[in-house]
């Protein structure tokens, strides 16, 4: 059994016999793998891949239909409704062109591929391990936060499953955070044992999820008892047999009785693979009409229809049967290449690249024609180099357009007599290379091969039943964030290629590239001609990195785990003026109000003890509306929310619903204040913030109370046009609020208009913040809106005893929530803007014309009592104690109290209207103030 079908040596012959190890399963299992031994402590084996592209220099045709054909089968299985909203992931490094290749079959999806190489300002949108890897650790770093943060099915895209241990751990950690109801596994090798299988299926019953498994072969490894330990040990004597393999420039191969020199070894270890041409086919000419699914965009049918054509070629070669053309679909092929103007461009290259010292046209230790030039590719501006950011359909359709134009440069640097070329990918900069080759071949004259280098240690034996004929072994050359070490080019050397076409990322393009143990110099010791193509590294549009939240004690009174301030400090800076200055700024134009400060109020003992009388008489009837508007937005808007409440007065209720998620589920939910200010909208940058560092969909904005839903209106208004200027999608404009007295939001706790004692009173309950600022010559393009810490005030701040007040009833109210939860999950909860309504019939009755200056509610009278310059209170006929602190500070500003039947909230303030210094009256003559 150690033969293939077409009597060939199949290459994974020699680790069988020294190793007991053995392939069983599909027929065409022999013929996509091989076998080879790890230089890793953590497995023996390595599966080695005819087909992928990454170890065995493959025709490009051939490595594409591979992928692409699994695509089109996920296709078929999801149907094209879903497929429009699937998500494809492959795993780096040795996936990402795989991966790729099945999104260009699926057609309709964007990709994201796992890296290992972290990108400054890029925070990661997750990350898993690899167990069995040589580097473990994946990161997921979409440009698009929200990409991932979708319902549609997941793609995972592995060249092998082995044990499904990494497609758990990546599933385990994506369902935690973005729960789905599906997903797809995509591999070349199902190679699972029944445990493994059964394992799979119980955690997908464990989240309730379907998960579906797409492979091109299945079998098994049958691994015989010790084989670990016996593996290493030969792995030891073969390589301390070697010479010169510590300093990277030997072979590993010392096989019994068979010959090993330098890192070519032998002859080219391209293993016959059954069933699959050694030369691409002829292209096929279409395929079928497939309709496109709804709501893909405009240009989706043509998009495809392009990729289909260049995908139908590679099927073609890897011997999987075209489909039927589809109408007004255009192949792209290589009409037109004779107009690229400019020619190749090549020159030679000194090693002097972007960052490269300089090495000579003649690489030292090369052959008699050993040189190495560059190529410039004409790679489109501001199209990523792969999906590792991220890569959509849009971004294939330029790719498709610019690829003719590309290989057509590469074709004229070569060298005429070049019949065998080999372009060489790096690490998980597959794609780009790949299909670079793949359009390539077809228009060259001789044979073109792809492969890529990798960071993969493995054993190399000139042998034809091994699978890893020959090494070249060279420094890394993209300053790894794991530190410098060793990077490896497989069946490179020995293989009579007679140009070679390295394809790197311009990170990559370094000093050590072009050092003289460098891949390049070490490619020139192998192949007369070495070109190199560097494609620009995509770095995601970002904005200026912007600070971490301030927290207490440096930055407020409350604990530092109780929230986050995504603000900036003001406290050196004097903002405040006299109430009746600003007031008559604001109404003249002259000034926004969120351009100055009020004078903080200072409470005098009466009004002191009106607060804690009305804080123990509502306590539980706060700790109530906390719970039920917590539920809520646990059970409707996210199992683990990330609440940003809305400076200051959401910042009391944000900071208890962190508390209540704490007390009844055990949660620590993230919690962050911004500024929003009526007129200006929210805070951008704050947003960027948040979108950087966590899902926007996760995000619930809170806030104290609604009044007429200025706020709730302006927070809509302001999400969607930062929607547009950004591209971020996923924030909610839905407040979540303590009180809806207007009934503006569907989240809300009460929609009762009652005393929340926070409301009394300014920073002293608030943290000792101040209101927001928003001023030019404060806040630059790139700042947080501001904000001031009054430590002065620490001696009178109640801001703990309120929010431990209010905790403290949690359990009395527990039972309640549920019940009240249940009763509003089966009501209707449309708001209905009544307070709006309301606030339009006053402003007109009592001659205002402006709803800004009619404030509905007690938390908003009370506002305008401490920091505006009231007119008169309106309040409902037989309303009890929730007025005593408001018929208070009337009293003490002389502003008349004046009782209304019918009204809908308890109270509404009046902001004196035209106010000027002297002015009285809403004529600015009638009413001292």
């Amino acid at each position: 059994m150690n033969k293939p079908v077409n009597d060939e040596v199949w290459s994974g012959a020699w680790v069988t016999e020294r190793l007991g190890v053995e392939l069983r399963g599909d027929d065409a299992l022999r013929g996509l793998l091989g076998l080879a031994l790890r230089r890793n402590p953590k497995r023996a084996h390595l599966l080695v891949s005819h087909v992928l592209g990454k170890h065995i220099p493959q025709s490009p045709a051939v490595v594409y239909g591979h992928g692409v054909a699994l695509g089109r089968r996920v296709r078929d299985l999801l149907g094209d409704e879903e497929a429009a909203r699937a998500v494809v992931l492959g795993y780096a490094e040795t996936a990402t062109g795989l991966g790729h290749s099945v999104a260009d079959g699926l057609g309709l999806a964007p990709y994201l591929h796992s890296t290992r190489r972290p990108v400054p300002g890029v925070a990661p949108a997750g990350g898993f391990e690899e167990a069995h890897s040589h580097a473990t650790s994946h990161l997921l770093l979409p440009e698009d936060p929200a990409l991932l943060a979708g319902d549609g099915p997941l793609v995972l895209v592995d060249d092998e499953f082995s044990t499904g241990n990494t497609v758990l751990n990546t599933i385990r950690e994506l369902h935690e955070r973005h729960p789905r109801g599906r997903y797809v596994v995509v591999a070349l090798v199902d190679m699972r044992s029944p445990r493994d299988t059964a394992r799979l299926a119980a955690f997908a019953d464990e989240i309730g999820a379907r998960v579906d498994l797409v492979a091109a072969a299945s079998g098994t490894v049958l691994l015989p008892e010790g084989v670990l330990e016996k593996g290493q040990a030969l792995v030891t004597r073969y390589e301390s047999a070697a010479p010169g393999v510590s300093g990277g420039a030997g072979a590993d191969g010392l096989p019994d009785g068979l010959p090993a020199g330098g890192d070519e070894a032998g002859a080219p270890g391209e293993a016959a693979v059954p069933g699959l041409p050694a030369r691409p086919g002829a292209a096929v000419a279409g395929r079928r009409a497939e309709p496109v699914a709804p709501g893909v965009g405009a240009g989706a049918a043509e998009r495809v229809a392009r990729v289909a054509a260049a995908a139908d070629r590679g099927a073609a070669a890897a011997g999987i049967a075209p489909q039927a053309p589809v109408p007004g679909g255009r192949a792209v092929g290589a009409a037109g290449l004779g107009d690229v103007t400019g020619g190749a461009g090549t020159v030679d290259a000194p090693g002097t690249g972007p960052a490269g010292p300089e090495a000579g046209a003649r690489v030292a230790g090369a052959g008699p024609c050993g040189r190495v030039r560059r190529v410039p590719l004409g790679w489109p501006v501001g199209l990523p180099d792969g999906g590792r950011h991220g890569f959509t359909p849009a971004h294939r359709d330029r790719l498709e357009e610019a690829l003719p134009a590309m290989a057509a440069r590469v074709a004229e640097a070569l060298p005429g007599d070049a019949r065998r070329v080999l372009v060489l990918g790096f690490e998980e900069l597959m794609y780009a290379p790949l299909r670079l080759a793949e359009a390539l071949e077809r228009t060259a004259e001789g044979e073109v091969r792809y492969s890529t280098t990798t960071r993969s240690p493995v054993l190399a034996v000139d042998d034809p039943g091994y699978a890893i004929r020959s090494r070249i072994v060279f420094p890394a050359h993209d300053d790894p964030a794991d530190g410098p070490g060793e990077r490896y080019a497989y069946n490179v050397a020995g293989a009579g290629f007679d140009a070679v076409v390295a394809v790197v990322d311009s990170a990559a393009d370094t000093p050590a590239l072009h050092a003289p143990q460098g891949l390049l110099a070490r490619l020139a010791e192998h192949a007369p001609h070495v070109l190199l193509a560097v494609v620009p590294s995509y770095a995601p549009e970002r904005h200026p990195m912007l600070p971490e939240p301030l927290r207490g004690p440096a930055f407020s009174s409350y604990a530092p785990e109780e929230v986050g301030w995504l603000l900036q400090d003001l406290s050196d800076v004097t903002l405040e003026a006299p109430t009746e200055e600003r007031e008559e700024a604001i109404q003249s134009g002259g000034a926004h109000y969120a351009e100055s400060l009020p004078v903080e109020y200072q409470p005098s003992e009466q009004y002191q003890a009106l607060f804690h009388a009305a804080l123990e008489t509502s306590a539980a009837r706060i700790a109530h509306a906390v719970g039920v508007v917590t539920e809520t937005v646990i059970a409707e808007r996210s199992p683990r929310p990330v609440l940003v409440s809305l400076a200051r007065a959401g910042t009391p209720v944000g900071v208890l619903m962190r508390r209540w998620a704490q007390f009844r589920h055990g949660l620590e939910l993230p919690h962050y204040a911004v500024s929003i200010v009526r007129g200006r909208g929210i805070d951008a940058n704050a947003l960027r913030w948040l979108a950087a560092h966590h899902d926007p969909r996760d995000v619930v904005f809170v806030d104290g109370w609604t009044g007429k839903g200025a706020i709730t209106r302006e927070l809509a208004d302001a999400l969607a046009a930062f929607e547009a200027s950004d591209g971020i999608t996923g924030f909610d404009p839905e407040i979540a609020v303590l009180a809806d007295p207007g009934s503006c939001v569907r989240t809300y706790g009460t929609r009762e208009d009652f005393l929340i004692p926070s409301a009394c009173l300014n920073s002293t309950v608030s943290g000792l913040i101040s209101r927001t600022v928003l001023r030019a010559d404060l806040v630059g393009p790139h700042d947080f809106h501001g904000a001031k810490f009054y430590r002065e005030l620490a001696g009178v701040d109640v801001s703990v005893a309120f929010l431990d007040a209010v905790s403290a009833r949690f359990q009395a109210v527990a039972d309640r929530v549920d019940e009240a939860v249940k009763d509003l999950a089966a009501g209707d909860r449309t708001p209905s803007w009544e307070g709006w309504k309301a606030v339009e019939r006053i402003s007109e009755e009592y001659g205002i014309h402006d709803v800004n200056l009619v404030k509905p509610g007690v938390g908003e009278t009370t506002r305008v009592l401490l920091r505006r310059v009231p007119w008169k209170i309106l309040a409902r006929a037989g309303a009890g104690a929730d007025l005593d602190h408001v018929r208070l500070l009337a009293e003490q500003r002389g502003v008349p109290v004046e009782e209304v039947d019918e009204l809908p909230y308890t109270c509404v303030g009046l902001i004196h209207p035209k106010y000027t210094r002297g002015a009285t009256g809403a004529d600015g003559r009638a009413v001292n103030v």
